[in-house]
């Protein structure tokens, strides 16, 4: 069976409303089960964590904070984080972010702290 690559340009795929602001999501689940591509824009998250899904920042615009259970860090261009499975987080401040997430983003698997 041949296998075909997934070429996609942020500038045509419609940045969605989420919980976190609004997300880009380049490489859904809808591509592939195996993870994940999102541009997401972050002010003021909902604090939330995944039961199965790795997710990996990288900051590329702006700044702010990153809530990691009862830690906080300082995110600018350039910080990256690993985010295992069942680590609450938030990000607020004005800042852009690319998630990788592994396995693929599933709303399902998406809680929010109480």
């Amino acid at each position: 069976m041949k296998r075909k690559a997934i070429v996609r340009n942020f500038k045509d795929v419609e940045p969605v409303p989420c919980p976190c602001g609004s997300s880009t999501r380049i490489i859904t689940k809808k591509d592939t089960d195996v993870a994940n591509l999102h541009v997401t824009h972050i002010q003021d998250s909902k604090k939330h964590c995944h039961r199965n899904c790795t997710e990996y920042y990288y900051i590329i615009e702006g700044g702010g904070k990153m809530e990691l259970d009862d830690d906080e860090v300082d995110l600018e261009p350039g910080v990256a984080i690993l985010i295992p499975p069942g680590v609450f987080h938030r990000g607020y401040g004005d800042f852009r972010a690319v998630i990788f997430g592994v396995p693929a983003w599933d709303q399902n698997d998406e809680f929010f702290e109480e």
